[in-house]
C-alpha cells in the first residue's frame, strides 16, 4: 500500500480542478445575480430616490471636507498588524509538526525575527506619534 502511495504523483494540475471549478461557479453566480437584479429590478428614478441617504439623518455640510490623516493612519496600522496575526496562524497550527521534524528551533527563530521586525515598526509608530489623538 505504501508503495502505491509513493508511486502516485501528488502535485498534478488535476489536483487544482476543484479550486478552479469553485472559482468559476462563484464568478458565474455573481454575474447571474447582478444581471438578474439589473434586468428584474425597478427602473423608476424619482427625485426622492436620487438624494443621498445617511441613516435617516439629514446631511450637514459638504461631503468633500478634509478628514484627519490620523484616521487613515490608524486604519492602515490595524490592517498591518491584522495581517501579522494572519501569518501567525499557520505557524501555530503546524508547531507540533515543526518540532517533530526537528526544525522547531529554526522556525521559532524565524518567528521571533518576524515579531521583532513588527515590534520595531510599532516602536517607530509610537515615537512618530501616530497613535496620539490629542492633536
Amino acid at each position: 500500500m505504501n508503495l502505491l502511495l509513493l508511486a502516485v504523483e501528488h502535485n498534478t494540475p488535476f489536483n487544482y480542478f476543484p479550486i478552479a471549478l469553485q472559482l468559476i461557479i462563484a464568478i458565474g453566480f455573481i454575474i447571474v445575480m447582478m444581471g438578474a437584479t439589473h434586468l428584474l429590478g425597478p427602473k423608476r428614478k424619482t427625485q426622492d430616490k436620487l438624494i443621498n441617504f445617511e441613516s435617516g439623518i439629514p446631511s450637514v455640510g459638504n461631503a468633500r471636507q478634509p478628514m484627519g490623516i490620523k484616521y487613515f493612519l490608524v486604519a492602515i496600522l490595524f490592517v498591518l498588524f491584522d495581517v501579522e496575526v494572519i501569518f501567525f496562524y499557520p505557524y501555530a497550527v503546524n508547531f507540533r509538526y515543526f518540532i517533530a521534524q526537528g526544525i522547531g528551533n529554526k522556525v521559532f527563530l524565524e518567528v521571533v525575527l518576524f515579531v521583532a521586525f513588527f515590534l520595531c515598526g510599532f516602536i517607530y509608530i509610537v515615537k512618530k506619534g501616530a497613535l496620539d489623538w490629542e492633536d
